[in-house]
């Protein structure tokens, strides 16, 4: 049985007079790959966020392996997870490499050299040539760029990987390549995975769970197979929007 790595427990938050989360509850298990969906403006990218420490809630709890995401606990977590933007959000300054090895910059115990043997290495792990590590990002296709953003998330071999929509922006043969990237990395790593994204294809994919968040609180979630037999309208909406 898997363990609660991360326990969101009536969580609600508001900016000014409108509510984004309400008492919303959701438990992410140890080794897990979650995907959270919903539609635009349903506070996705805002409840991520709460899990980040980025936004503090307003009541509620989340707990990062029993306790809360405070003082040194919240440096333990974030010393485990690993992050890729939406859109890559790479360093328009730096080259690839330093790009992917960024969180070691100012390690003492890493020199440069450690630092470029990390990214080429773990270039391989998402396809791409070692003649890429001194290009910078401008010089890279949206899908290299997303490749990247993956490296740098991977670099440090974390217990939790966060995917905002991960193919956004990318053609349709570009997303699906990506989405095999990312399942064939998650399993590889064994790392505990919540991705947030609208793209059902890639959800298929990525995720073993889905939990769809709708008003401000998750209102349906269950295994993949579940998500594709179950006739909760929200989630066949989902499934097949062109027929409501």
């Amino acid at each position: 049985m898997k363990s609660d790595l991360i326990e969101i427990n009536k969580v609600s938050l508001s900016f000014g007079d409108k509510p984004i989360l309400k008492e919303l509850d959701l438990t992410i298990g140890k080794g897990e790959s979650l995907a959270i969906i919903g539609g635009s403006g349903e506070g996705k990218s805002v409840l991520l966020k709460c899990i980040l420490g980025l936004i503090p809630q307003d009541t509620g709890s989340i707990k990062f392996m029993g306790s809360k995401i405070t003082g040194k606990n919240k440096e333990s977590f974030l010393s485990k997870f690993g992050m890729l933007f939406q859109g890559a959000a790479l360093f328009d300054s730096l080259p690839v490499w330093e790009n992917i090895s960024f969180r070691d910059k100012y390690n003492k115990e890493l020199t440069e050299l450690d630092r470029r043997k990390l990214a080429k290495d773990t270039l391989e792990l998402v396809g791409l040539p070692e003649s890429t590590m001194e290009l910078f990002p401008a010089e890279l296709s949206g899908g290299m760029q997303k490749r990247v953003g993956i490296a740098r998330a991977i670099v440090t071999n974390p217990h939790i990987l966060f995917f905002d929509e991960p193919t956004s922006g990318l053609d349709s043969i570009t997303a699906h390549n990506i989405n095999k990237l990312i399942r064939n990395i998650v399993t590889r790593l064994g790392a505990t995975t919540v991705t947030i994204s609208h793209d059902i294809s890639s959800v298929k994919v990525i995720a073993d769970k889905i939990a769809l968040l709708d008003s401000g609180s998750i209102t349906w979630q269950g295994k993949k197979s579940d998500f594709e037999s179950t006739n909760y309208p929200k989630v066949r909406q989902f499934r097949n929007p062109e027929s409501f």
